[in-house]
């Protein structure tokens, strides 16, 4: 028995051995130089072939026949991973290069900081000097008056190239010390901290002449690229109306001096547009950066043409522009500076925290400029993908397109051939014709349409986020938008298509479907088509689509963005959507006007929005008591509407007539919004009137959870005896969404909890404007009118689990639904009636 059991060890220690033997040889096996090659080409084709696969390359290649299937495997394993790890220590590479690129800029910043640091501690210890000796002094020396020096640039003759080229170097030394040295006093901006995946470092001034922002970053990028990027600032600045170089001459060192004239647009109806005539030196360093420089002359006129200027007010760039360095393994490090004097004091009062805001600066110009290379950066290695098939270029000059067509809008140059229609300056709203614009294209001419009307207006909010506000605009269009205005604005840009009024009769479903085409790297823009959908109500031409598509663009929609701008800019297109498609753009722009830190804030009423310029006069600042601004929330912004419509010559009243009532009816709508999104405005917590007619919130829940328990025979919150205002808050808190609509011959909805509104995407106000049908689909809406005798016979019904829509077109599935009638205190009157949907979810 003992001789079986070593027998049997014996013979399993064999197999064993071979076994492992043979996992040696596939292990340690060599492949010749022919097998590798047959085995790479297979490996380009298909990195992880099937099994199959292996048999058939084994069947194919002579060569691979002494080799086992395993063995195939084990290579194409090795092969792999050999690519993950080739793949990863170029990322690693690549992340090590930016990392030890960003971490010298930081070892620069903390440098300049601590020469900064050095700087104030010496300037206080001389202010202390002066002081003491201030002080010991027994009389006062008349001449110690300060002394009021003119900058020195501006007594040289700019007109001959050795003035030109001394200011020059002059402002290279102080561009050069506000970007890597002392001169500013910089802080960091706020809200934007640098970190590993930050777009860069940001700061603003702080208590210096003007206003100022720095910015620093990294970007994959050559220098001579990315100057010529920056240097095409309309490209990128999308407030740069026009750039223009009037003369260029070299300079020393290979560098050029560059005599330029910019317009800049006006950001509201409100104040006038501005214009720099500045010395634009480029030229490049001992260390190999790349310096772009530039600086206002002064004593120079109005510039090049004074009749173009006499709408614009003359602004001053103080030294400005990039310092490019070249990196290690590619790629370059930028700073850049933005110094200012807006002359804010040919604005209304209330706009000048806009024109003394280094933040503003920053965002408009500086950041916009860091985020645009970068932004090319990522285009140009491949990083950035877009919808529709589009080139990343095309649909930036898109965007461009609509920002040029509102900013023209809203400013109505004379020399772009607007003028404004007979206003006796009481009008809230303006109107502005232009005859001479051209909408004509290679493939789509309009010579028949007789100009371009626009319709414009300023108004001040209160207490309103506009990027909550926007973002509202955007997703609910059907709050605030007539279709039928879009449809003539649509039908207008068609050869043909002019009528106006007796259109087409059209019937739109209210709901739009937003198509994403692009985004910039951080979402601060995006650009979609909107599609809204129409039907004809006409026989004879019943199954043509009347569908309404537009080219939008939205920005702004952050909330922590500081200093920034909110806008949503739209414009009819064609659905074959040409490259080359005329646009005519309208839309919203809101900006936040945040005073400056320790300036007095304004004392306008909070009920003024409309017509700011008849009370608010152009001059120095009055003094005004420094409220308490942490007592309470007392944010302001100022928005600007403009809608622009084409028209024949002969309908020129008619439309104009349109746009005013239209504009009109947008501002009422816009003011509605505003009121219910305000943090101290409307909130269903403090008992609001829900519609015309209702009773106050309060008194509608106890109605609604009484009849329901009167109804059902149990309770509709699930807590302990509710009394006053706990039943609303926890009807509001209720995880179901619970809806009351009227009992009407169009049902429409006049209450919703917070789940509710949630679960149809709307808002307290907009829901008044909601009816009953919208939101169920063909079954829900046959299972409701089913049970609709049920429910005013008995009292309530289940409907069964279906589908229903939001209002922004999205489904939404819910496992039960429950209807009620919802009695009044006398509980024979059928006030409303209620819905619950149970364990409601976006499909």
């Amino acid at each position: 028995m003992a001789m079986v059991a070593q027998q049997h060890r014996e013979s399993s220690s064999g197999s064993i051995s071979k076994q492992n033997s043979s996992i040696d040889s596939g292990k340690y096996v060599r492949y010749t130089a022919e097998q590798v090659e047959a085995l790479e080409r297979v490996y380009t084709e298909c990195p992880k072939p099937s099994s199959l696969r292996r048999q058939q390359l084994i069947r194919e290649c002579p060569i691979l026949s002494n080799i086992e299937p395993k063995q195939i495997k084990v290579w194409f394993q090795n092969r792999r991973c050999r690519e993950k790890q080739r793949k990863e220590s170029s990322r690693l590479q690549t992340v090590n290069r930016k990392l030890t690129a960003m971490n010298k800029l930081l070892m620069e910043e903390n440098d300049r900081l601590q020469k900064q640091v050095s700087q104030l501690v010496c300037e206080n210890g001389y202010m202390r000097q002066q002081l003491q000796t201030a002080s010991a002094a027994t009389t006062t020396d008349a001449s110690c008056e300060s002394v009021v020096t003119t900058p020195r640039h501006s007594l040289r003759d700019a007109n001959n190239p050795a003035g030109l080229l001394s200011i020059a170097e002059e402002t290279l030394t102080e561009f050069l010390s506000k970007a890597t040295g002392t001169a500013v006093d910089w802080v960091q901006m706020p809200g934007m901290k640098p970190g590993p995946d930050s777009v860069g470092i940001f700061a603003i001034s702080h208590s210096c002449s003007g206003v100022a922002a720095r910015a620093c970053g990294l970007v994959s990028l050559e220098p001579t690229k990315i100057a010529e990027i920056l240097k095409d600032r309309p490209s990128w600045f999308r407030d740069c109306r026009s750039l223009e170089v009037f003369t260029m001459f070299p300079a020393g060192n290979g560098g050029t001096i560059e005599l330029v004239y910019t317009q800049i647009y006006a950001p509201t109806t409100l104040a006038p547009a501005r214009d720099f005539w500045t010395l634009r030196y480029t030229t490049t360093l001992e260390n190999g950066s790349l310096v772009v420089c530039e600086r206002s002359l002064s004593g120079t006129g109005a510039g090049p043409n004074a009749a173009a200027a006499s709408q614009f007010t003359r602004a001053e760039m103080l030294p400005s522009g990039y310092l490019i360095r070249p990196c290690d393994g590619g790629g370059s490090i930028i700073h850049i500076v933005d110094h200012l004097n807006l002359e804010a004091w040919s604005v209304p009062e209330v706009l000048r925290p806009l024109y003394e805001s280094s933040k503003v600066v920053a965002q408009k110009m500086t950041i916009a400029a860091l985020r645009y290379v970068r932004q090319i950066a990522q285009e140009t290695s491949g990083e950035v993908v877009y919808g529709l098939g589009r080139q990343p270029a095309v649909l930036r000059t898109f965007s461009q397109r609509l920002s040029r067509g509102f900013n023209d809008a809203i400013n109505g140059f004379n020399d772009d051939g607007w003028s404004l229609l007979s206003c006796d300056g009481a009008e809230d709203v303006i109107i502005a014709v232009n005859s001479t614009k051209s909408l004509s294209t290679s493939s789509n001419s309009l010579s028949v349409i007789g100009g371009i009307l626009c319709a414009k207006a300023s108004m001040l909010l209160q207490n309103v986020p506009p990027a909550v506000l926007v973002r509202f605009l955007r997703e609910h269009r059907s709050e605030w938008a007539d279709f039928n205005i879009d449809a003539y604005s649509a039908a207008s840009l068609k050869a043909g298509s002019y009528a106006y009024p007796g259109m087409r009769p059209t019937r739109f479903t209210g709901s739009q479907i937003i198509m994403p085409l692009g985004h910039t790297i951080e979402h601060e823009e995006m650009l979609e088509v909107i599609r809204l959908e129409g039907h004809s109500l006409g026989q004879e031409d019943a199954f043509m689509s009347r569908d309404i598509h537009l080219l939008q663009m939205c920005s702004g929609v952050d909330e922590n963005a500081i200093g920034a701008c909110s806008e949503l800019v739209f414009a009819p297109i064609d659905e074959m959507f040409p490259d080359d498609a005329p646009l005519l753009p309208s839309g919203f722009r809101i900006i936040p006007l945040e005073s400056k830190s320790g300036d007095a804030h304004d004392t306008l009423p909070t009920n003024r929005t409309l017509d700011l310029t008849s009370s608010l006069e152009v001059g120095p600042a009055s003094a005004t008591t420094a409220a308490d601004a942490s007592s309470c929330y007392n944010a302001r912004s100022v928005l600007t509407i403009a809608f622009q419509f084409p028209f024949e010559n002969n309908l020129q009243e008619n439309v104009a007539t349109m746009a005013r009532q239209y504009l009109r009816s947008v501002i009422s709508s816009v003011q509605r919004v505003a009121m219910a999104i305000s943090p101290s405005g409307v909130s269903p917590t403090v008992g609001p009137k829900l519609s015309p007619g209702s009773p106050e919130a309060l008194t509608l829940a106890h109605w609604i959870c009484q009849s329901y328990s009167y109804h059902m025979g149990a309770e509709l919150l699930r807590a302990d005896p509710l009394n006053g205002d706990t039943v609303l808050k926890n009807l509001w808190l209720h995880q179901d969404a619970i809806l009351c609509c009227s009992l009407k011959s169009l049902p429409v909805f006049i209450f919703a909890n917070q789940a509710g509104l949630d679960m149809l995407e709307t808002t307290l106000v907009a829901l008044q404007d909601v009816t009953l049908d919208k939101i169920f689909d063909d079954t829900g809406r046959k299972a409701l009118f089913a049970e609709f005798a049920k429910i005013m016979q008995q009292g309530f019904a289940y409907l069964p689990g279906g589908i229903c829509m939001s209002t922004m077109g999205r489904h939404v599935s819910y496992e039960q639904a429950i209807a009620w009638k919802v009695l009044a205190a006398d509980e024979n009157t059928v006030h409303c009636l209620a819905f619950t949907f149970v364990n409601w979810s976006f499909v």
